[in-house]
């Protein structure tokens, strides 16, 4: 495997090195990130998700699966991004300037970063919306509550996200930033 262009820190432009061999390479912090092609499920998440939200897409608004975050010398990878065009689309990533929206669905094997330290990132990248679906059961799960359970932030003007809203398979949420959109998450389920 080649080396980073500093010995210390990774950056996005050395993943142009990088052999893709099936995995999924992201910067996180300076730290080259390795993780395996997702489960089927975990697919079927991003396809049902992915198609919804490109339905309510407004003119001028594009979602993409699996594509880099630019942030600094990092690259988070969140599952989708909706982001403000012009695209361009043989760029490594997208800069955060231009993403409205970014969603994690969280796997176990991912779990801490898709909860910590990707919207710590996107927080930095001033990424004015981020979603996180729980697809399997979590620490603060409430009494009732079913799986998946959408939880939708909104960037303060202090530069860090709050909660927005949080909706479990079953009742239906209607979510207006970036754009509008009703779901109820139970339908993202195969």
């Amino acid at each position: 495997m080649r080396v980073p262009a500093s010995a210390n820190r990774w950056t996005a432009a050395d993943l142009d090195h990088l052999a893709e061999k099936g995995l999924r390479y992201e910067v996180l912090n300076g730290q080259l990130v390795v993780n395996a092609a997702p489960k089927p499920i975990h697919q079927r998440f991003v396809l049902e998700l992915g198609e919804r939200l490109k339905k309510a897409l407004p003119e001028g608004l594009h979602m993409l699966p699996g594509v880099g975050v630019l942030i600094g010398d990092d690259e988070p990878i969140p599952d989708l991004l909706v982001c403000a065009g012009p695209i361009l689309w043989d760029a490594r990533g997208v800069p955060a300037g231009q993403v409205k929206l970014v969603v994690e669905i969280v796997s176990r094997s991912t779990a801490a970063m898709d909860r910590r330290i990707k919207p710590d990132l996107c927080a930095a990248g001033e990424i004015p919306n981020l979603w996180r679906i729980e697809t399997n059961r979590f620490k603060g799960q409430l009494s009732g509550e079913e799986l998946p359970i959408l939880f939708a932030y909104a960037l303060t003007e202090e530069g860090e996200y709050e909660q927005v809203a949080r909706c479990p398979a079953g009742r239906v949420a209607t979510l207006n930033s970036p754009f509008g959109i009703t779901l109820d998450p139970a339908d993202l389920l195969p």
